[in-house]
């Protein structure tokens, strides 16, 4: 089983103990052990579908007897009304797994929707729209996955896969230089082959990043769009550029404007809405 497997089982394993815990006893007071029925999944306004797949693992995972009959895949654009996927099999499962099920897809389609939109205003630019750490605690996985299906990029996953270096790591560093040297030096005797990324806060933050060199991408933070493309130039296609802080639907394009070829959006999954969709008999 791969790390993604492995989170997603476990957060399953929380979901259900939260939602279930001794058992579902409505659902077993109310519906026979032997009833059979089928539900749908049905859209209730205009989005990004996204969590079918894993809408498969959540009533699987109930009850292996469950079928789907999907008609609208990950990635797909939808409408009020839609049906994504028809679900058939014991009723008591498809009710103990309707919330858990609707809860991810909700939360995944809105990440995907949102992520869909900041990606429109890039259109005909290189720069791609990044996620980032600012993720719902247990379901980073999930919506880091929503990101990609709405036309997004992924920057690290965690802690583990990347070198960060923010401003707090060079202030307690003693300066840029030497947080570098030192990010360089524990890859080599940690056999760590991590990229490096180097946040700055200045045009000469900029040019002693590209003095120390070593670093694969430099984040300008809480630039305006008119020090950034001055900060593009600068760099000159030395290491990739990222754009970050204080960036909203509003200015994004300006930032594209000015070269980057990153920027990262926390609102991509700090403050989605889900979308609307309910899980209904039929």
């Amino acid at each position: 089983m791969d790390t993604r497997e492995a989170l997603i089982e476990q957060l399953l394993d929380l979901a259900f103990a939260e939602d279930i815990g001794d058992g579902d006893h409505t659902t077993l007071s109310t519906i026979p052990a032997d009833a059979m029925g089928r539900s749908r999944l049905i859209i209730k306004e205009e989005g990004i579908l996204a969590g079918v797949e894993v809408a498969e693992k959540v009533l699987h995972r109930v009850d292996p007897n469950i079928t789907m009959d999907v008609m609208i895949k990950d990635g797909e654009s939808v409408k009020p009304g839609d049906v994504a996927f028809v679900a058939s099999g014991p009723v008591r499962s498809l009710l103990v797994a309707e919330r858990t099920m609707l809860n991810i897809m909700q939360r995944m389609s809105g990440v995907a929707t949102m992520t869909a939109k900041y990606q429109a205003e890039l259109r005909g630019l290189h720069t791609k729209v990044l996620d980032t750490r600012k993720t719902t605690p247990g379901m980073r996985i999930l919506e880091k996955e929503a990101v990609r299906i709405g036309g997004g990029t992924n920057h690290r996953i965690g802690l583990f896969d990347m070198i960060l270096i923010k401003d707090n790591h060079i202030d307690f560093a003693g300066g840029i230089e030497k947080a570098i040297e030192r990010a360089r030096e524990y890859c080599g005797i940690n056999g760590k082959n991590l990229r490096i990324e180097v946040e700055v806060r200045s045009l000469d933050d900029i040019r002693r990043v590209l003095a120390t060199g070593g670093v694969d991408r430099i984040m300008f933070d809480n630039f305006t769009p008119e020090q950034t493309k001055v900060a593009v130039g600068i760099v000159d296609g030395a290491v990739e550029t990222e754009s970050s802080g204080g960036i909203t639907l509003d200015n994004l394009r300006a930032y594209g404007e000015a070269g980057v070829d990153f920027i990262s959006v926390g609102a991509l999954t700090h403050s989605v809405k889900g979308l609307d969709m309910s899980f209904k008999a039929c």
